[in-house]
């Protein structure tokens, strides 16, 4: 008996380091986010100012699962500025520091696209504000996370994969 009780004992423990491993797979891994540089017809990008920092922004956010990057960018356009893409340009880059962002690590794919439509709040929750600027505008802007690398690289025509 003390031996059934004993190897139960040990399947348990096994069980449990299983599920600890698996959980650390699956919760210490980076999130997967998408960044839009929305263009405008008259050349102006569209930024929208976060609610939860006040600081100006690229569109974007999280990929949802079964989601594609492209899907992402169309989903997050609309809802944050109430925009469509009617073109996706190119890839400016994909950007994975642990620090771009200090709610979580997480690696963001930022991408150009061309945009219309009238800038609005679609999502009052998480935007202040749209805002459709000149480049040289964006100087004067305290921007979120790393969008000022974002823009940099875009204006210098790179792709970046960091």
């Amino acid at each position: 008996m003390l031996d059934g009780v004993f190897s139960g004992l040990i399947w348990f423990e096994s069980l449990q380091r299983a599920a600890r491993v698996l959980l650390g797979l699956l919760l210490r891994r980076p999130i997967l986010g998408v960044c839009v540089i929305p263009i405008m017809p008259d050349g102006r990008v569209v930024l929208m100012q976060r609610r939860d920092s006040g600081l100006w922004g690229l569109p974007g956010g999280l990929i949802d699962w079964g989601e594609t990057i492209t899907a992402s960018a169309r989903r997050e356009l609309v809802e944050e500025t109430g925009l469509q893409i009617s073109q996706v340009g190119r890839l400016v880059g994909v950007y994975s520091s642990p620090e771009r962002d200090s709610r979580f690590h997480s690696i963001c794919v930022a991408i150009e696209v061309f945009a219309t439509g009238t800038p609005c709040i679609n999502d009052p929750a998480e935007v202040l504000a749209v805002n459709a600027f000149h480049w040289q505008e964006l100087a004067t802007l305290n921007l979120a996370h790393d969008h000022a690398q974002h823009i940099e690289d875009y204006l210098a025509q790179r792709t970046v994969v960091d």
